[in-house]
């Protein structure tokens, strides 16, 4: 069976994933850009988005698993938009004509609306379900491969909580949020359920590495 993988995803050290006040204009509240501000100086980072150069190392070794393998994503509401996104009929999303993604894109709301075809290989499908039931429609697209648990904060938390993650990528950024979206919160003992690993890089960040036992 296909893995359900998270990929890239980054906390404060006061384990927020997301700053308060979403909008359209910040799609991370108050913590801005600050939480992913290692990756974009990488050539992983460089190459998305069609600049030259960028930096290799353990920052750009860790980014660039993002893609292989992989053959679909879930994301929650927030992901795909700012609060009321579903009360705009043109809303697609933050990232262009071009999101990154490249397959297709599940997106868990309690607002369904019908299928966006994207350039790029990327297609938002809309789903009001339980994670469990997401995941099997996200395998039986992804024919075969892995799929990405892309995020939110709540949407990797809900989907850990339930049993449904086999492996994750967390980066801890030295910063504190002081609020927001908190990733750990319910999910004391996850260190039973899997092989934990890091990895200190120069750029002041930790990759935390969760793989569950068995796996």
């Amino acid at each position: 069976m296909s893995l359900a993988r998270v990929h890239n995803f980054s906390i404060s050290l006061d384990g927020f994933g997301t700053g308060d006040g979403q909008s359209r204009d910040t799609p991370f509240g108050h913590a801005g850009e600050r939480l992913h501000e290692w990756m974009f100086t990488t050539g992983f980072w460089h190459r998305m988005t069609n600049q030259p150069g960028g930096t290799g190392g353990l920052d750009d070794a860790f980014a660039r698993q993002f893609a292989p393998g992989v053959g679909a994503e879930i994301m929650g509401a927030g992901k795909f938009g700012p609060p009321g996104w579903h009360k705009d009929p043109d809303w697609k999303g933050w990232w262009g004509p071009n999101p990154p993604f490249h397959t297709p894109t599940f997106v868990l709301t309690h607002h369904p609306r019908p299928s966006i075809e994207m350039e790029g290989g990327t297609t938002f499908h809309f789903l009001d379900t339980s994670p469990a039931e997401a995941l099997d429609a996200a395998r039986a697209a992804a024919d075969g491969q892995d799929v990405r648990i892309g995020g939110g904060v709540t949407v990797v938390r809900d989907f850990v909580a339930a049993g449904l993650v086999d492996r994750m990528h967390v980066v801890v950024v030295p910063i504190l949020l002081g609020r927001g979206v908190r990733l750990w919160d319910g999910l004391e003992d996850i260190e039973k359920d899997y092989a934990v690993e890091s990895a200190s890089s120069p750029s002041g960040v930790t990759h935390l590495t969760f793989t569950r036992t068995g796996t």
